[in-house]
């Protein structure tokens, strides 16, 4: 009798192999699957789709070394942290800046990070937002105040005005997260929200909106619900919160990506006491310029923006800040950036209708032109 337990236990670590070799081999057959179909699509030739298959072989490879190195803590209780990705409604005044473009009634995900109901989402689903609230995998249903978000990582912060009865995730770091990297998406709805993926690529990522992430994370296959999306290492901890879908994840090939949870950290005492970093802003534009092959065009300016109030204009080709060429949106945000804080004046080059000229702007702190509550 006294072998029982020994036994038992042997039974149970062997059950635990089986299940974690059968979750490899059917990951390994989503991502050849999705690998294969998408060099189908874009007509690859056979030596490609050969080296295609041997990199799925590898990153199976190496999704069942870390899983199977990693079992005891990944496996040891999933509920905990799947617990804590809660779903998240937020409602925007029609009159906000952003609801023209983001809408009036966002959804999304977050990640409960704390015992006294601090979330971390991703920032565009609270920008502007009047009300919120937060339900959790068992149906909890919260109202959820809006802590503050940053502009400069794209992250946000809300906490829930009633327990939540959910264990807090940890947070990790997105430090150790290569390429190769197995790691799992999870939104809200429990283990039918949870999908395996890999780390393709981290590297710069420049938006449109005058945003730019010198680290994010680039996963593969893509997550259908991404924004807040949890990402979590096989450790159990949060490493990262789910921002866009993109096409070109890894050599034109979908996938999402993440913001680092590394970036809350310096400013999560900022977010909690002034709704956003005491740090001085950024200068802002009020453009979003797309890059065509080198030439940035003007898509968008905000109305009544410093680019709008100076007479910049859509189809405008940007060429130059202070007579600094630029040839992409990292390098107009570097310079831009580099000129000082909000308030610089710049002088943009643009050429209009084959025609250069000069245009100056007064730049501004976006959260100043955002309509915000008294909360920032």
């Amino acid at each position: 009798m006294q072998h029982y337990p020994a036994q038992l236990g042997s039974w149970v670590t062997v059950v635990q192999g089986v299940i974690f070799v059968f979750c490899v081999l059917l990951f390994r057959r989503v991502i050849a699957g999705f690998v294969a179909d998408r060099r189908k699509a874009s007509g690859l030739s056979p030596e490609a789709s050969a080296t295609g298959k041997k990199s799925v072989a590898r990153t199976s490879l190496v999704v069942a070394t870390l899983l199977l190195s990693a079992r005891p803590s990944f496996a040891a209780d999933p509920a905990h942290w799947l617990d804590a990705v809660v779903r998240v409604r937020a409602e925007i005044p029609p009159e906000a800046r952003t609801a023209s473009f983001l809408g009036t009634k966002r959804r999304g995900s977050g990640v409960l990070i704390d015992d006294a109901g601090l979330i971390v989402t991703i920032g565009y689903l609270i920008t502007e937002a009047m009300a919120a609230e937060v339900t959790t995998t068992s149906g909890k249903v919260s109202r959820a105040d809006i802590v503050g978000f940053d502009i400069g990582s794209g992250l946000g912060l809300l906490r829930a005005t009633d327990p939540l009865e959910a264990k807090p995730l940890p947070l990790g770091t997105a430090n150790g997260l290569a390429e190769q990297t197995p790691v799992i998406v999870a939104g809200p709805g429990g283990t039918e929200a949870v999908q395996a993926a890999v780390v393709v690529s981290r590297r710069t990522f420049a938006g449109y909106w005058e945003y730019l992430l010198e680290d994010a994370i680039f996963t593969a296959p893509p997550y259908s619900a991404w924004s807040g999306a949890a990402l979590i290492t096989l450790d159990g901890k949060l490493a990262g919160i789910g921002s866009l879908i993109v096409s070109d994840a890894e050599a034109g090939h979908p996938g999402n990506m993440f913001v680092p949870i590394d970036k809350l950290r310096p400013i999560m005492g900022d977010l909690i006491a002034f709704g956003r970093p005491y740090s001085p802003a950024h200068p802002w534009l009020g453009a979003n310029l797309q890059d065509l092959d080198g030439t940035l065009v003007v898509q968008r300016v905000a109305p009544e923006g410093p680019a709008d109030r100076a007479g910049l204009r859509h189809g405008d080709q940007v060429t130059a800040i202070d007579g600094s060429p630029v040839h992409d949106l990292a390098d107009l945000y570097r310079a831009l950036w580099g000129r000082g804080e909000a308030g610089v004046t710049v002088k943009l080059t643009v050429t209009r209708q084959g025609e250069e000229r000069d245009i100056e702007v007064k730049t501004i702190d976006r959260y100043r032109y955002l309509k915000l509550n008294t909360t920032y």
